[in-house]
């Protein structure tokens, strides 16, 4: 995992467990003039540190970290120097925008420079695919690989494939996650006219509320997260370290409107039933909900009804927590560092904060674990992420 928090799984979940936030005004570019003058950068994240600079020049941001953590997650799983069937490994990963950097930049190089000046690499670092390519590449597996988009739900997407591509036979292992960079001029400029940023720029690491009744939009920011998925008898014959078991997985779609949420909750509270149908998990044995907690009015409230519809009085017993009110709204990857925050909650037995959740808000009155950890064992848990165009992910996860 790479976040606005740091660059590793250990030092992401440690800054998450004490509370940390990883937002601050934006240091890679000049953002005087944009309404929102804050992001979650991943600054610690220098691609030199892992890659001769002539290969990372060959690559937008996105892929560099993407393609870093997913080096740290093979370490991880002790699958770097294990012989496997290339065939029967898939890279199946997700992303919302893709290369917006090197757009940016070579679009700027047409305007100043003309067009024979464009970089013959710019179509491969731009495409979104480049992601999964890079990483079949880089490591010879031949299983499917591609990349899923569904906005801020694309990561949580590419693992629901990534578990039907396993269940179904295709694969015994699938590299699955999603990265996302679009900390740029261009991108906050259009997320700041539409409204969806916090302008909380003289205090931004309190800026990402989520749930709180003073939130004002969420916060941009970048990131990877890489999750290994293995079929169980294929990672039990090796002696895989198994953090938690992949149950089930579910999307709907509102057909309700481009970028506003539909206000009953009826599309988010659809997939939670039909996720948990998928997994075979009773409602009421969900200990823990990694909620997609943006900090944004209308998103906070109507996954708050969703979460009431689905869980019935089960719901005032969730515990809840908004992994982005500390690392900010990684968009199409923001779904692979939540359920890895998700993942660790059942290993570990503790349910890192949401943070900056200071006044209540009504709408908002189920129990978010606000300002510090809880140590609480956790059998089963669920991660919603719902993006632009009305797209809705959940995915169920639980001990073995």
């Amino acid at each position: 995992m790479i976040s606005a928090l740091g660059t590793g799984l250990e030092t992401n979940w440690n800054r998450m467990l004490n509370g940390e936030s990883g937002i601050d005004t934006i240091k890679s570019f000049d953002p005087t003039g944009i309404a929102s003058t804050i992001a979650g950068e991943a600054d610690s994240f220098n691609v030199l540190d892992f890659m001769p600079k002539i290969e990372a020049k060959k690559m937008d941001r996105f892929s560099q970290l993407g393609l870093v953590a997913t080096g740290e997650a093979l370490d991880h799983a002790g699958l770097k120097d294990l012989s496997l069937d290339p065939d029967r490994v898939g890279c199946i990963l997700g992303t919302g925008i893709g290369g917006i950097h090197t757009f940016e930049e070579q679009n700027a190089i047409l305007l100043n420079r003309g067009p024979s000046r464009v970089s013959p690499f710019m179509i491969p670092k731009m495409m979104p695919n480049s992601l999964a390519g890079l990483i079949s590449i880089k490591y010879g597996y031949t299983g499917p690989s591609y990349v899923t988009s569904s906005a801020c739900a694309s990561a949580g997407t590419a693992l629901g494939m990534a578990l039907s591509s396993i269940r179904g036979g295709e694969t015994d292992i699938v590299i699955s996650g999603g990265a996302e960079s679009t900390v740029t001029p261009f991108t906050m400029s259009g997320f700041a006219s539409m409204k969806a940023l916090s302008t909380r720029n003289d205090d931004p690491q309190r800026a990402s509320r989520p749930f709180d009744k003073d939130r004002d939009g969420f916060v941009l920011s970048e990131g990877a997260g890489i999750i290994i998925l293995e079929e169980y008898e294929h990672a039990k014959k090796r002696g895989a370290d198994i953090y938690a078991e992949l149950k089930g997985y579910a999307s709907t779609a509102d057909a309700y409107h481009i970028t506003a949420p539909k206000e009953d909750g009826e599309g988010p509270m659809k997939a939670i039933h039909l996720a948990l149908k998928d997994a075979g998990v009773d409602p009421a044995s969900i200990d823990y909900v990694n909620a997609h907690g943006t900090s944004t009015p209308y998103n906070d409230a109507i996954e708050t009804t969703a979460l009431k519809r689905a869980f019935g009085d089960h719901a005032g017993r969730l515990q809840i927590s908004s992994t982005k009110s500390m690392l900010g709204h990684v968009l199409g990857g923001s779904a692979a560092v939540e359920m890895i925050a998700m993942v660790l909650t059942i290993k570990r037995g503790i349910i890192h904060p949401t943070i900056n959740l200071e006044t209540p808000d009504p709408a908002c009155d189920l129990d978010y674990v606000p300002g510090s950890a809880r140590e609480c064992e956790v059998k089963n848990a669920i991660s919603n992420s719902l993006g632009f165009g009305g797209h809705n992910v959940t995915i169920v996860a639980g001990a073995l």
